[in-house]
């Protein structure tokens, strides 16, 4: 399917979208981003990472403006470094949620990313990082969690599939707080309501932009909501089944500049 003209506003998505598997942004894809941005388009970085984690990416990007982090908790200024806007998870609600899916499913393990442009990822015993690069503080206890507030819980089962474990939290959790899946290894509570939607919303509006200007770009069913809010939604190659039936285009993986190739064709 061929996209229609250019956009003012091109989403992006990190891990497994923009990043290749090394957390490297390739040549061509700053190059394509670069020569939108001369076209007038202003992108949006729309990731599950939290803002503290996002920074050195936005300092490889150039970027000193927007970015929405923490699956749309967090609408991050990077020139101010400062967040305009961010909600938290009720931490006795995140516990009561935890304590809903190890009843039907038996012991998970948790990590959490506290609120704030300097929270820390703290992450309980028995927990692996999904992403290895990315900075973690390892507590004693899961009480050791709660210590500070938090944007989001991560999740993990020794044995489920991110499917399974994402299907059960979903039908158990109710309207404690929204369930994701964002990557390999990454099922997530976040505040009940929060997408990458909401906080793309935000921040659209902020630059005086609306969905009918946006382009978008995912892999992995937390994309899902920010594909129904713009007016385009483009998956990877690589993108999780969910993702691609609701694309409208499907493009190359991530490792092969999948972005790059849709913007050289939108902004020649």
């Amino acid at each position: 399917m061929v996209a229609p003209s250019p956009y003012s506003l091109i989403a992006t998505d990190l891990d497994g979208t923009l990043l290749r598997g090394d957390d490297t942004l390739s040549e061509r894809s700053l190059a394509a981003l670069a020569r939108a941005g001369r076209a007038g388009a202003r992108h949006l970085v729309v990731t599950g990472r939290p803002a503290p984690r996002v920074r050195p990416l936005l300092d490889d990007l150039g970027c000193t403006g927007l970015a929405v982090c923490g699956q749309g908790a967090q609408v991050y200024d990077a020139g101010a470094d400062r967040l305009l806007w961010s909600v938290t998870l009720d931490r006795e609600l995140a516990e009561t949620a935890l304590g809903k899916i190890e009843a039907e499913v038996g012991q998970v393990y948790a990590a959490v990313d506290q609120d704030g442009v300097d929270g820390l990822t703290l992450i309980e015993p028995g927990y692996l990082m999904p992403h290895p690069t990315l900075p973690a503080l390892r507590v004693d206890r899961r009480d050791d969690l709660w210590c500070a507030p938090i944007s989001k819980v991560l999740l993990r089962h020794h044995t489920l599939s991110d499917d399974e474990l994402a299907t059960t939290a979903r039908s158990v959790v109710g309207s404690l707080a929204t369930v994701t899946m964002s990557g390999p290894g990454t099922v997530e509570l976040q505040p009940c309501g929060v997408t990458k939607a909401t906080g793309l919303a935000l921040a659209a509006d902020h630059l005086g932009l609306s969905p009918r200007q946006a382009l978008a770009f995912g892999d992995m069913p937390n994309d899902i909501p920010m594909f129904d809010w713009a007016s385009y939604g483009v998956a990877m190659a690589n993108a999780h089944p969910e993702l691609k039936a609701v694309a409208d285009e499907i493009t190359l993986s991530n490792e092969d500049d999948g972005i790059a190739v849709v913007l050289e064709r939108l902004f020649p």
